[in-house]
């Protein structure tokens, strides 16, 4: 039995604000429901309502720069640059900017909807 396994075919999670997400791990793909990990290209001006998730989540820039609105204060991050934002916080992502922003996200336990929390 092989003690690993490669990720060729990530799930695309369905989005209708054009936004791509492909899990490599999570319970979409591999049923793992400690850790999620994603490959995210959110396209300019785009945003997501706020949210209080239940995981923690890290997300490290790769190409542009992304928004956090945390509890109020607006951080930007940009490419190179990480930050965690720790669980039971208040958080809006966006991308306002006018280039593309890809990243990843690693959320722990794994991202699911019933722990996002999102806002209407």
């Amino acid at each position: 039995m092989k003690k690993y396994f490669i990720q060729k075919t990530p799930f695309v999670v369905p989005t209708t604000d054009g936004k791509l997400i492909e899990e490599h791990h999570g319970l979409a793909t591999t049923n793992n429901s400690e850790l999620s990990i994603a490959h995210m290209i959110a396209p300019p001006k785009w945003s997501e309502p706020f949210q209080t998730p239940e995981f923690d989540e890290y997300t490290y820039i790769i190409k542009g720069k992304k928004q956090f609105n945390i509890d109020g204060e607006i951080v930007i991050i940009e490419a190179g640059q990480s930050i965690k934002i720790e669980k039971n916080t208040r958080v809006q992502y966006s991308n306002p900017f006018d280039e593309t922003c890809e990243y990843l996200a690693i959320c722990q336990p794994a991202f699911s909807m019933e722990k996002v929390n999102r806002e209407e």
